[in-house]
């Protein structure tokens, strides 16, 4: 007995030490370490990301872009792909009790989980260091359901870009495929008659996913229909179509997505009439302060949408983090937001032609609120829209991928201190050399970074921003633009920390624990 004891407690050693399965459990690198010394930060050896389905117009035309920056201490083996995920059932037919009781039983995974594999969409055959793309025509594209082992794991990034030529959402449409989780918040979403917002839920697992819809409008909760116990069967996604929830048409609300058992990716695609459309990412955590950063310069329209959680109101300053500092917009100084209710203020052209991050903190006691703004470029019929969620820190390493040199944007802020920030612009897809910058970022102000692209970069390139300031927060997001037909179509992508190192604490051995 003692030598099975001894045994598992090596497993468990030999477990920590390596460190890696965990895209979920791995600790935040940049967090406190609670009286515990961590030996090491060491790369994660496998990452999951979820991209959700792209359009589903037959115009559109998908780029899928992956990319690993080159990380020390990795193996020298590994893999990263993309496969199709499995259509699942409309979400009104898997919802309630029965379809839960059914995923119980297997049913789901007889729909979904038994299928043979498909040949993957993308696929790395290169190592680390160099983007790899892929393509995707019309409205037949399916969400994707990405895993990356080995030393492709850390800081595996993919982005899913669509341009969408006419119709409800023409333009730029965005987002990061994302990590699976158990809850989201989506300030800034609508259920007016213009709008047409989805919840697109992803299940990565082998067991069926159960997940609930709240949302919040200006006076609460709003009564929903089919938005509790919501089913999505293994390796599947499913778009949940927001109006088809509520009766209510509001024009912003906030929708919270809790998984009540398995995990999910989660994203809103936001599609207008009139005004574009793009992808809605999950808000950072709620928080007392909040970072909103790179609203484009040439921004015509800001609208800010926040949410506190609970039954507390919160009272927040409003400043703009400028090239030149810290302004606060005349006439919104402040806005205070009622607890269960969603706030929307207008902000106007607020940065009035300079490179412009919100920064939110509180006037009083700290309440914990989610944040996002609508961002509109363009005038008149040409107007095109985009949104900028609170943000997570950039922390140890943030990139960005699918760049070039023409039309793309990198706006990194210091809002609380000067940090400096090392950015690296890779290989590129079809060819060419890397290269290092180091930027020096003012205390309370945003850059619009000129990054160094080298002449022999062909195709799109990634870009990776690590801070060298340990102590000062850094925020960043990039932007994407391409004009077409006099519309200045734009997605904004934040940046935050890759989540590429796991801390490993300091173990020693303690025989005590054999003892009776």
């Amino acid at each position: 007995m003692n030598r099975t004891t001894l045994s598992l407690i090596a497993g468990a050693t030999a477990l920590a030490a390596v460190t890696g399965f965990a895209v979920l459990t791995a600790p935040d690198p940049t967090a406190a370490d609670d009286g515990v010394a961590a030996a090491a930060h060491l790369p994660v050896e496998r990452s999951s990301l979820l991209c959700p389905t792209p359009s589903g117009s037959d115009l559109a035309e998908t780029a899928y872009t992956s990319f690993t920056p080159v990380t020390k201490g990795t193996e020298s083996e590994g893999s990263a792909r993309l496969q199709p995920a499995a259509a699942g059932r409309p979400a009104e037919e898997g919802t309630g009790e029965d379809a839960e009781e059914g995923a119980e039983e297997g049913e789901g995974e007889e729909a979904a989980g038994s299928a043979k594999p498909e040949k993957p969409v993308l696929e790395h055959k290169e190592g680390p260091g160099k983007p790899v793309t892929v393509d995707a025509s019309g409205a037949e594209a399916p969400a994707l359901v990405g895993t990356a082992e080995g030393r492709f794991a850390p800081g595996w990034t993919v982005q899913q870009t669509t341009e969408v030529a006419a119709g409800t959402g023409r333009g730029l449409q965005g987002v990061n495929c994302s990590a699976p989780d158990t809850e989201f918040w989506f300030p800034g979403a609508s259920t007016a008659p213009e709008r047409t917002d989805y919840v697109h839920l992803t299940n990565p697992d082998d067991s069926a996913a159960v997940v609930d819809i709240e949302i919040y409008g200006k006076d609460g909760a709003l009564e929903t229909t089919v938005g509790e116990g919501i089913t999505v069967t293994p390796h599947s996604s499913e778009p949940v179509l927001l109006s088809t929830l509520t009766d209510e048409e509001q024009t912003d609300v906030t929708v919270h997505v809790v998984v009540r058992s398995g995990r999910v990716g989660a994203a809103v695609q936001a599609l207008d009439d009139s005004l574009g459309g793009d992808w809605l990412a999950a808000s950072a955590d709620p928080a007392g302060s909040l970072v909103l950063p790179g609203i484009p310069e040439d921004a015509t329209a800001v609208r800010l949408v926040a949410f506190t959680p609970g039954d507390v109101d919160a009272d927040l300053k409003v400043q703009l983090a400028s090239p030149s500092g810290l302004i606060t917009p005349a006439g919104n100084e402040t806005v205070h937001v009622k607890g269960g209710m969603t706030t929307a203020v207008d902000l106007g052209d607020v940065t009035r032609g300079e490179a412009g991050s919100l920064v939110l903190t509180p006037t009083d006691g700290p309440v914990p609120v989610v944040a996002a703004v609508r961002v509109l470029r363009g005038k008149g019929d040409g107007q095109e829209s985009a949104f900028v969620p609170a943000a997570r820190e950039v922390g140890v390493r943030a990139t960005s991928v699918d760049n070039t040199a023409k039309d793309s944007t990198l706006a990194v802020t210091a809002p609380e201190g000067a940090a400096k920030v090392k950015v690296t612009v890779s290989a590129g897809s079809e060819g060419g050399t890397p290269a290092t910058g180091t930027y020096t970022i003012k205390a309370g102000t945003t850059q619009n970074i000129e990054v160094p692209v080298p002449d022999d970069v062909e195709g799109t390139y990634a870009l990776t921003v690590e801070p060298e300031s340990d102590d000062t927060p850094v925020y960043a997001s990039r932007t994407l633009t391409a004009t077409k037909d006099g519309v200045p179509a734009f997605t904004v992508q934040t940046l935050p920390d890759d989540r590429g190192m796991v801390a490993v604490p300091e173990t020693e051995e303690d025989l005590s624990v054999l003892q009776k």
